[in-house]
């Protein structure tokens, strides 16, 4: 699955666009690499997205094409 629409429906991110747009202002690195929107998410994978001063990581978990709201925030774990 892409990167912006992981991020859309793990609901890390609400919108597909925010999401592609933060990738390509560079905000979004996986894995320590600057990631762009198309990239291919896999479980294992460490998401990192800068927002200004915020700062946020996430460990893939699973990649599911959908997710309802209650199983959304199963398909990642937050890192410090």
């Amino acid at each position: 699955m892409r990167l912006d629409k992981y991020l859309k429906v793990s609901r890390i991110i609400k919108r597909r666009t925010v999401a592609n747009e933060a990738c390509d202002a560079q905000h979004v690195t996986v894995n320590g690499k600057v990631a762009r929107a198309s990239y291919e998410v896999k479980p294992g994978d460490v998401i990192e997205i800068t927002f200004g001063a915020n700062r946020s990581r996430y460990r893939v978990l699973t990649v599911t094409e959908h997710a309802t709201k209650e199983t959304a925030g199963q398909m990642f774990e937050a890192l410090k």
